[in-house]
């Protein structure tokens, strides 16, 4: 059985850091896109990075470029996702999700959000002071 599991989270200060994991189990991840979506309450989901099945290419929201990165670790059937700088307003849960790529689903400006599923339990996030 496909599954996923986020960890990772916690509380940490402005400007700090975290690294999220995603491991998957029942199915190895290379033939797979993933991404990292989050939700803070009242907000809807957003999602924040993305990466080829490949490894080759990634996708980052606006708001994350140059702080976050995504980066995969097949052999170990795991993603990541490196957070630094943080800010109060990445406070949220954190979620990945996976992607068969029979077709190029990310690009570096493009991440077909429609076609990711399985969705972990999410990791949450609190940035505060």
């Amino acid at each position: 059985q496909l599954q996923l599991v986020e960890s990772g989270g916690g509380l940490v200060q402005p400007g700090g850091s975290l690294r999220l994991s995603c491991a998957a189990s029942g199915f190895t991840l290379d033939s797979y896109a993933i991404g990292w979506y989050r939700q803070a309450p009242g907000k809807e989901r957003e999602g924040v990075s993305c990466i080829s099945s490949s490894g080759g290419i990634t996708y980052y929201v606006d708001s994350v470029k140059g702080r976050f990165t995504i980066s995969r670790d097949n052999a170990k059937n795991t993603v990541y996702l490196q957070m630094n700088s943080l800010k109060p307003e990445d406070t949220a849960v954190y979620y990945c999700a996976v992607a068969p790529e029979r077709v190029p689903l990310v690009t570096t400006t493009y991440c077909a959000a429609s076609k990711f599923g399985s969705w972990g339990q999410g990791t949450q996030v609190t940035v505060s002071s």
